[in-house]
């Protein structure tokens, strides 16, 4: 590896230091509360049949977290070091440029700050496409056949399901293709190998699966936060994946740059019918289907898809250095100004009054708790008490569909005021 490589992996590893002690959001504080809270054995027999996603994860956070311990910063350094390493593993198959359209693409960034597992899946999937490619002879660099490649292709593809179960979808379009270019022997390994690890976990998924149900039931509009199918979120795909999660006023100014930013990054992918091409629309395609009887249409699910797009962008000679900067500027604007970073609970939690109840919907409750393990949260759905003075944490209501409001002017409150903490709001309401 050449000077420049070694100074692009280091750049792009030390932005991904910046304001990575920012506050955890709501899912972040879930995966907080797991690790510090639960066994091995209890991620997968108490935890997990609650939860939507395999306890892969789960279980290496533990791991890691028993050495580093629970603050901000030792939560997300793995998710730094795993889109580093996906992003060398592009540069493998793409070059340097292919490294960078990864490496500094801005909701690579963000989610590399993020304590989840989205991308200990993205480097599994990334490493199987390195395989993949192996076993087809087609990388561009060191392609050396290697009898290993179908065993180690179909080792990663069972990590990264047993990671998160949307790696599927682009599982299922290595696979078609195995067949369509009658690598039978592929084929049946690496089914061997999916088909061994959804064994594994069956229980579980099982279990999970009615939980989600009754989830999808009982909790009013939860369906929109899974993402339905419909155009507006199959469009915020490639959208998100060109600008990141930065977003601002005024809207039409937004949309105009978000826009104009998106139609170039697509204008600069490589001829349609390449095979990344064929990887990168499958899976969105399948997924976009399967969402209109499973919600699950969210741009971030597929964020194991951005290491093709830098494989595409990569094959394009021409505006590569325009390309990188739009890139680093949007990556560096979400790093360098607070407005763009996650939801503010650290904040919020600190201006909690000690002496007054505060209400907001339970089950969103993991941040305040991460923040202030002894604070003592209300049930905002189960309100019976008639204080003078009450706080509200609205987080969630909407979700839950629960009219917070209509109950509290039936009990003669009015809003007397509230705190904006970036994303979070705070009200005071008073007794007439």
């Amino acid at each position: 590896m050449n000077k420049k490589v070694i100074l692009i992996f280091f750049f792009a590893f030390l932005i991904r230091l910046i304001a990575l002690n920012q506050s955890l959001w709501l899912d972040e504080a879930t995966t907080a509360k797991v690790v510090r809270q639960y066994s091995y054995s209890g991620i997968i027999a108490k935890f997990s049949p609650s939860d939507f996603h395999p306890p892969l994860y789960y279980l290496l956070m533990k791991f890691w977290t028993n050495i580093f311990g629970f603050s901000e910063t030792a939560l997300r350094m793995p998710s730094v070091l795993f889109s580093v390493a996906a992003g060398y593993t592009v540069y493998l198959i793409a070059g340097i440029w292919g490294a960078v359209f990864f490496l500094f693409n801005p909701l690579v960034v963000y989610y590399s700050q993020e304590a989840r597992m989205y991308m200990l899946a993205t480097m599994f999937l990334t490493l199987s496409l390195y395989y993949f490619l192996k076993i087809l002879n087609l990388k561009s660099k060191n392609s050396n056949p290697n009898p290993k490649s179908k065993i180690l292709f179909g080792l990663f593809i069972g990590l990264s399901f047993l990671t998160f179960y949307g790696s599927v979808f682009l599982i299922a379009a290595f696979l078609v293709y195995f067949l369509y270019k009658k690598e039978y022997k592929a084929f049946f390994i690496s089914s061997a190998f999916l088909l061994a690890s959804f064994l594994i976990i069956s229980p579980l998924f099982y279990q999970q699966f009615i939980n989600a149900r009754i989830s999808l039931t009982n909790v009013t509009n939860w369906t929109y936060v899974l993402g339905k199918a419909n155009i507006k979120n199959l469009l915020l795909i490639p959208v998100k994946f060109s600008i990141g999660r930065i977003d601002f006023y005024p809207k039409l100014l937004y949309y105009a740059i978000a826009g104009g930013w998106t139609v170039f990054v697509l204008s600069q992918i490589a001829k349609p019918i390449s095979l990344f091409y064929y990887l990168f629309v499958f899976p969105l395609a399948l997924g976009f289907v399967v969402s209109f009887a499973t919600p699950l249409l969210q741009y971030f699910r597929f964020i194991y898809l951005v290491p093709v797009m830098a494989v595409l962008l990569a094959q394009k000679k021409n505006l590569k250095f325009f390309l990188a900067a739009g890139f680093i500027i949007f990556s560096l604007s979400y790093l360098l100004l607070p407005q763009f970073h996650r939801e503010d609970w650290k904040g919020l939690v600190k201006n909690l009054p000690e002496d007054k109840p505060v209400y907001m919907i339970i089950p969103s409750s993991d941040p305040v708790k991460y923040y202030n393990k002894g604070f003592k949260i209300q049930d905002l759905r189960l309100m019976n008490k008639d204080e003078k003075e009450i706080f509200v944490i609205p987080y969630t209501a909407d979700i839950y569909g629960f009219d917070y409001k209509k109950i509290l002017q039936e009990k003669n409150y009015l809003l007397k005021g509230e705190k904006i903490f970036r994303g979070l709001i705070l009200e005071l309401y008073s007794r007439q």
